[in-house]
């Protein structure tokens, strides 16, 4: 994947403050930010766990492609 430019915080289909839940796993979470991976500019999420309030990074395409979805407060 060839990225020239950074990613800016409304490019990515969640928002910051988005609470998603993941459907696997039934666990929920929020987003915090959109970011660059440093090695490769891969847009990516920072997003936390409510329950353990974990912090995790997740590619921006793998956080799309459905394995979230969005709930409302």
């Amino acid at each position: 994947m060839n990225v020239s430019t950074t990613v800016s915080p409304g490019d990515g289909l969640f928002i910051p403050g988005s609470k998603l839940k993941h459907k696997k796993s039934g666990g929920f979470y929020k987003v915090l930010l959109l970011a660059n991976i440093e090695a490769t500019l891969e847009p990516a999420y920072v997003y936390e766990s409510l329950q353990t309030h974990d912090f995790w990074i997740r590619p921006k395409a793998e956080m799309e492609d459905g394995r979230f979805e969005l709930i409302s407060e």
